[in-house]
């Protein structure tokens, strides 16, 4: 089985369907949350995603944020201004679909969440210590988180020693082993200075996973980001991937 795992798509239509044609083909799609957010595309975005074969998706902070149940003090200026904007624009099946959203679904040997298995929805998994404090949080071998927009992959090694720690490449192709807690990165709006499209496929019977990156055409995306009066800064970091 072949399996599409997607994370912070962010409202970027023209990244996800690179993604997809790119990843083709795929037997199921695990999507790590926050459809929406940042980009101008929020319900080309969600349409294209509820529509993909056996999907499992899990709710993100900007979803959430949407659907009002976080504050927009918990966000910086600019991310207020594009929920503002994500809630003007919504349509009612779109935010019925977010409303449905679970914040964790086990799957198999795999729990998969947006922000980390402790907290589901605003945990940043960022650093070896701050992964290590949420491996008693989840009971399978894998958790798939999506949030910080990194590809990154923590290794438990047991018996109180730090945990290990890789980011990863599009030349990565790791066995998981263990118990793990792996990123496959950001399809809409990376944040590791590489601007392409960042996404993974999961091969749960051999237990691998390997990270790949698509270009996209990023300039039509900025001139939407700047048609619909959004952030300015959305559309300058989708170039430096920042």
């Amino acid at each position: 089985m072949r399996i599409l795992v997607i994370s912070d798509v962010h409202a970027n239509l023209t990244a996800l369907e690179a993604v997809l044609r790119a990843a083709a083909p795929f037997d199921a799609v695990w999507c790590l949350g926050d459809l929406v957010g940042y980009g101008p595309d929020v319900n080309e975005v969600i349409d294209t995603v509820r529509q993909l074969p056996n999907l499992a998706c899990v709710m993100g902070n900007h979803d959430s944020a949407v659907l009002g149940q976080i504050e927009l003090s918990s966000f910086n200026r600019e991310a207020r201004s594009s929920i503002l904007w994500t809630q003007d624009t919504i349509t009612p099946d779109g935010r019925k679909f977010l409303q449905d959203l679970p914040e964790k679904h086990v799957i198999g040997n795999a729990t998969i969440v947006h922000g980390s298995p402790r907290s589901p929805i605003w945990e940043y998994l960022l650093d070896s210590l701050n992964a290590s404090e949420n491996f008693d949080y989840f009971n399978t071998s894998f958790c798939f988180v999506g949030h910080t927009h990194i590809p990154i992959a923590y290794y438990w090694n047991g018996d109180g020693r730090p945990i290990d720690w890789q980011l990863l490449g599009h030349e990565d192709f790791p066995r998981l082993k263990g118990k793990m807690i792996v990123n496959p990165g950001s399809v809409g709006q990376p944040r590791d200075h590489d601007p392409r499209a960042a996404y993974a496929i999961f091969w749960p019977d051999l237990e691998t996973w390997k990270t790949f990156r698509v270009e996209y055409d990023i300039t039509g995306v900025q001139k939407r980001i700047q048609q619909a009066n959004l952030p300015d800064r959305h559309a300058q970091r989708l170039m430096g991937g920042w």
